[in-house]
């Protein structure tokens, strides 16, 4: 029985609890509800959670050290050399015996005796491939017996940790259930348990979050140091040229350089927010300002639309349609325009990124308070003048933190960026020339067959590391202003 089948039947006997608890409050009280000291609902989630809860923790603890205790002793059986091999190689191996175990439970009575009798050397592994593939399991060779052996080994484990799972898991359940129901009194504070348990499930799911952020930084900063012992922090952050290959024979060391791979993603960058802040800015001044219900109604979901547009969708028409239109655009004015620029990539970049600024400009601007539109209006002003000379000045710290989200969006696209810009890592302040970003060098990096201790690969994670400090940076100066601004308007 798979986890989450059990997990779904335990749900089950979570959901009949919390009907039984509740009838049993109600029985403890004599039917005045009154002298009980919580609501008859607190006393089914009380025995719900009781029921529940301990049974999928066992369910939890025990799916995750499963896997790498059943693979532990299917490795006994496996030879020497294997065992003593490279990680890759039992990797490997671990692979094809995982497949041969997914097969095993599907096999009949005769067929599986004619795998066990190829393991024993009775008959060919050949036979014992046939049968398996009837099941599904496709193997590149003829299983050795050691395989097998090691495959029925981790079957056994897995089918008995199964078995033994599904009792643990219903005694805890019973026992739980046992308990919670003799504790069910009028005098029993289950309000105030089941909150504690709540709080305590808010607490835990904050603290997967913040741990899950504080891993992927650790695990980047790791390799990223590790990266830096084959490669001079001085030469990777002021190196003006980037050719991760080889310089010269038996070296392993190549130009690491950031400077052309961070200019490119802040000039594609630039050019992107040139295009969306102008356009959502005055997007959202009309649609909050000037902007009829009915027009506000169609016209700001068609715009939020631009966002949820995947992003190769972009890239694929930057590169089929507006690369080569502002090609043959240059060409007829006599300019030399490559169909891969920053100017392709920043303007396609920029349209995509215009629901970003005009929707948090538009619910900024709308934040104005009211009484400020009134006074100035009751001065004399004009709604133009209104809209410049006091909405504006009042909404500007939060419209500038939204163009600083924009821009850390703009800073990580990656799509438009590979099928727009090119891939060629170029020093250069002309906008019609192709350039490229760190995010297409992390992907380019981590794609192929280098060794993964090489400083061709690890570069990724000083890459990514880089990144994230930027990206960081500008959502930190970007809540810094709007908690500014909220202290000064409220």
């Amino acid at each position: 029985m798979s986890s989450l089948t059990i997990l779904a039947i335990l749900l089950l006997v979570g959901i009949a609890a919390f009907f039984i608890g509740r009838t049993r409050s109600i029985q403890v009280c004599g039917g005045k509800q009154q002298t009980l000291h919580s609501r008859p609902a607190y006393y089914g989630y009380y025995l719900a959670i009781l029921t529940a809860l301990p049974a999928i923790l066992v369910l939890a603890i025990w799916s995750v050290a499963e896997r790498p205790v059943s693979n532990y002793l299917a490795m006994r059986e496996l030879p020497v050399k294997v065992l003593e091999g490279s990680n890759a190689q039992r990797s490997l191996t671990m692979g094809v015996v995982d497949s041969i175990a997914t097969g095993l439970p599907k096999l009949s009575a005769d067929e599986y005796e004619v795998v066990r009798k190829a393991r024993l050397g009775f008959v060919t592994t050949s036979d014992a491939r046939d049968i398996l593939s009837k099941h599904g399991v496709v193997l590149g060779s003829d299983p050795e017996p050691t395989l097998i052996a090691s495959a029925q080994k981790l079957a056994s484990a897995r089918g008995q940790s199964r078995f033994f799972l599904l009792i643990t898991c219903f005694l805890v359940a019973a026992a739980g259930f046992a308990w919670g129901y003799r504790r069910i009194h009028p005098r029993l504070r289950s309000r105030n348990i089941v909150e504690r348990v709540m709080r305590g499930g808010l607490f835990a799911a904050s603290t997967v979050a913040v741990l899950t952020t504080v891993g992927i930084v650790l695990s980047v900063l790791f390799e990223t140091i590790h990266f830096f012992q084959f490669v001079s922090p001085m030469d990777y952050f002021f190196g003006t040229v980037w050719d991760p290959r080889f310089a010269t024979v038996g070296k392993a060391e190549g130009q690491f350089g950031l400077l052309p791979l961070l200019w490119g993603t802040m000039f594609i960058s630039a050019v992107a927010l040139m295009v969306a802040v102008p356009v959502g800015l005055f997007a959202a001044v009309y649609m909050s300002e000037y902007a009829g219900s009915k027009v506000r109604a169609l016209a700001k979901p068609v715009l939020e639309i631009l966002a949820g547009i995947p992003t190769i969708v972009y890239g694929l028409f930057a590169l089929s349609v507006f690369g080569p239109m502002l090609r043959d655009l240059g060409f007829n004015v006599g300019l030399d325009i490559s169909a891969s620029s920053v100017l392709t990539a920043g303007i396609v970049m920029g349209v995509m990124i215009i629901p970003f600024v005009s929707s948090l400009s538009d619910d900024i601007i709308n934040a104005v308070p009211q009484s400020l539109r009134e006074a100035s209006y009751g001065l004399g002003a004009t709604q133009s003048e209104t809209i410049k000379r006091v909405i504006l000045p009042a909404a500007l710290p939060g419209i500038v933190g939204a163009v600083l989200l924009a821009a850390s969006r703009a800073i990580g696209e990656t799509m438009i960026v590979v099928l727009a810009a090119g891939i060629a890592a170029n020093l250069t302040v002309n906008p019609l020339e192709p350039v490229t970003t760190i995010t297409v060098k992390i992907v380019s990096q981590l794609t192929g067959d280098l060794e993964f201790n090489s400083p061709q690969t690890l570069v990724a994670f000083a890459l990514g590391l880089t990144l994230f400090v930027i990206t960081l940076a500008l959502n930190v100066y970007a809540l810094y202003i709007v908690r500014r601004y909220r202290e000064q308007y409220e």
